[in-house]
């Protein structure tokens, strides 16, 4: 592999790291704030590039698609917040249930996603831009766009967990909840802002996904083990963690296809997960927000 090549996979390895940042920022947080391993997450970033999808080739332009579909991916986790996840808090569910019933959302998702957009690769329907020349080196425009909409959204993120009271709550939240409550803090109303928070990341994550490959039904459950691999990398609970352990995992998959071919990337993210549970089974960073 020469040089250009390596730097090719780099840039490449960079702007598939945002995707997996946005993504795994709401997995983290549902984690740390709610004590959910929720496998349908994945799924949820399927769901909001398919949304996207269905806006902008109705005419509606693909920035204020990714907004809507934003919302409409806000209002699926909610609706699984009050008809699941509540339900399960209110019976005190061992850990062990709320990841089956995860799973069996995830399926119910993919599926019907099948149903309702059919399982063919499906494109955005956005004209042809060519990609900037750097050197010998080509990089597609959306790349870039990948990577300045991602590093936006964790800039707003870092804002809103240190500068906002619900931030502040949300901490609060993640560190003991009970506490929490008893201190006066609306633990409902924090819920709800998490899943605002995540599904309004993992929505971006999807459709930004969606701008630099092709938009499938089982994007997300391929994406799933990088993103569960960047958490537990990054300190269960520490959405800063998990973005710094996207990028990590995000090149180090690209970087390994000349090697492994792309068939085997999600095995990279697979091994670091298992070395890092063996070496410092907390992760790099000290977990919780």
């Amino acid at each position: 592999m020469d040089i250009q090549q390596f730097a090719q996979l780099i840039i490449n390895g960079i702007a598939v790291g945002s995707i997996i940042a946005l993504g795994s920022v709401g997995l983290t947080l549902t984690y740390g704030i709610l004590r959910l391993s929720n496998f349908a997450h994945g799924d949820f970033l399927t769901l909001g590039a398919y949304f996207t999808l269905t806006l902008n080739s109705t005419g509606i332009n693909i920035w204020l698609s990714m907004i809507l579909a934003a919302v409409g991916t806000v209002g699926g986790m909610l609706l699984a917040e009050k008809l699941l996840w509540s339900k399960m808090r209110s019976i005190r569910a061992t850990s062990t249930t709320l990841i089956i019933i995860s799973i069996g959302l995830a399926l119910f998702l993919r599926n019907g996603i099948i149903f309702i957009w059919g399982g063919k690769n499906r494109n955005y329907d956005l004209p042809v831009i060519p990609a900037l020349q750097f050197g010998t080196l080509r990089v597609p425009q959306n790349q870039l766009l990948v990577l300045g909409l991602a590093i936006l959204a964790i800039l707003f993120l870092h804002y809103l967990l240190q500068n906002t009271k619900i931030g502040k709550a949300m901490r609060a939240v993640a560190d003991d909840l009970d506490l929490a409550r008893v201190s006066g803090i609306n633990v409902d109303r924090v819920i709800l802002w998490t899943w605002v928070i995540t599904g309004t990341f993992t929505s971006l994550g999807g459709s930004m996904y969606g701008l630099i490959t092709a938009v499938r039904p089982n994007m997300g459950w391929f994406l799933i083990l990088p993103l569960f691999a960047s958490v537990i990398l990054g300190g269960i609970g520490n959405p800063y963690g998990a973005i710094i352990a996207a990028f990590i995992i995000g090149i180090a998959q690209e970087v390994s296809t000349p090697w492994l071919g792309s068939q085997y990337k999600q095995g990279v993210a697979l091994l670091i997960m298992i070395l890092v549970l063996l070496i410092r089974p907390k992760g790099l960073f000290k977990g919780t927000i």
